[in-house]
């Protein structure tokens, strides 16, 4: 609540425009903590897009904090157009690439996001959601192929595993040529 305090004051008075990348980065900052990815996202000024701030625990705390101090407003439009504008100013021959943990809202937009410039020329979906009920998480690439969100020519990939034990070990062999331990 106190952080929210304080992004309502700078709101108030300095005009500060919040988007939801701008909270989680704000957020990271907070956080201050070197096992926290979004802690080095805003150490890098890395956008971290989340159009669905609300969906969770950081909603509940928006919602109660406009009881006592309403007023915080958190532009999503902004960080929806922020996406599509990363995605279209990579011209080709350069290519985009989308790795997705999980789905829902987020898979939504990142692969829209790509539809805007004609496709991703990269797709790994991680997920454990099945294509039967109907839903985008359980989309495989080839349904994103169709629209245009990936490029007909990529060759994605769709992981059927839980994120949290698949993208760890992804990182991990990605880096491994490089990894130094700690001294």
């Amino acid at each position: 609540m106190p952080i929210l305090d304080e992004m309502l004051r700078e709101q108030n008075e300095e005009g500060v425009k919040w988007t939801c990348s701008k909270v989680i980065k704000r957020l990271g900052l907070e956080i201050n903590h070197e096992d926290s990815i979004f802690y080095w996202a805003a150490k890098n000024d890395i956008p971290c897009y989340c159009p669905a701030l609300t969906d969770g625990s950081i909603g509940d705390m928006l919602y109660f904090h406009s009881y006592k101090n309403p007023g915080l407003v958190i532009d999503v439009v902004a960080d929806v157009r922020a996406m599509n504008d990363e995605s279209i100013k990579v011209k080709r021959p350069r290519k985009t690439g989308i790795i997705l943990l999980g789905g829902g809202v987020a898979k939504h937009h990142i692969c829209n996001s790509n539809l805007m410039r004609n496709g991703a020329d990269y797709a790994v979906f991680i997920n454990t959601a099945q294509e039967f009920d109907g839903s985008d998480s359980g989309a495989r690439p080839d349904e994103a192929v169709s629209w245009g969100k990936i490029t007909m020519d990529a060759k994605p990939v769709k992981l059927y595993v839980d994120a949290t034990i698949a993208f760890p070990l992804l990182v991990a062999q990605t880096f491994k040529k490089n990894f130094q331990p700690r001294g």
